[in-house]
């Protein structure tokens, strides 16, 4: 299982949101890719990069720094945020992005999420965002009417082959990941990997985690806990 630090990109800042709302928000850094390269030195092997305001948006408006990241670190690293159409895919991929998640466009076009997939393959994953088990999307702003298990699913059988699924409540709330809804999102999977996102705030909820890898989860990403020192990257890396 893959420790997976994140970088949410606001502003060219690097900040954390409580529950994705846009006026929660805490800077932790002025300088994302001193960042990015700190983590790799602690050890991570994925990065994890979220730019806010393309999720607000509808189209990336960090790519600058995203390369520059890309440019400075070694290890892989994967983008969400205002991720609409093909040529925004390409033109993240050329700034030196390995894997794209898409979200919003996956829901609203499913055959687009599909097609993306036979083009790419593994470099393309969906983003699950959910509230109360419902898929929100837009940068978290609207709710939908379909369950995350249902659209999972639809994703696995367009080809999708990394899911990421984050519990909007739990998110940047420090309260342990939602174990419960994993474990079933898991179990309904055949062959997609998994990677939790959303409240991990101990080494004790990684130790959780790690109970689901037989299951499919492969990885889980890590944003507030790791910038508050409430999880040290190397022992969770470790465990």
């Amino acid at each position: 299982m893959l420790i997976i630090p994140a970088i949410d990109l606001r502003g060219g800042k690097c900040v954390r949101l409580i529950q994705g709302k846009a006026d929660a928000e805490t800077i932790f850094s002025d300088d994302p890719v001193t960042m990015a390269k700190n983590w790799e030195s602690k050890g991570a092997q994925f990065l994890h990069v979220v730019d806010l305001d393309g999720a607000f948006e509808g189209k990336p408006k960090n790519l600058e720094i995203i390369k520059q990241i890309a440019d400075a670190i070694e290890i892989p690293i994967e983008m969400g945020g205002g991720i609409r159409d093909q040529k925004t895919i390409e033109t993240v991929f050329k700034a030196g992005v390995y894997r794209v998640i898409l979200g919003t466009s996956a829901l609203k076009d499913p055959a687009f999420a599909g097609a993306m997939c036979e083009k790419y393959g593994g470099r393309i994953a969906v983003g699950i965002d959910a509230r109360d088990g419902l898929v929100a999307i837009h940068g978290w702003t609207e709710l939908e009417k379909k369950k995350a298990i249902e659209f999972a699913t639809e994703m696995e059988k367009a080809g999708v082959r990394t899911i990421i699924y984050t519990d909007i409540k739990r998110d940047g709330m420090l309260t342990g990941p939602n174990i419960e809804a994993l474990r079933k999102m898991a179990q309904v999977l055949q062959s997609a990997e998994l990677i939790a996102s959303g409240g991990v705030s101990s080494i004790e909820d990684i130790k959780s985690l790690k109970t689901l890898e037989s299951l499919g989860v492969t990885g889980v990403i890590i944003g507030k806990a790791l910038y508050t020192g409430n999880i040290n990257l190397e022992e969770a890396i470790s465990v």
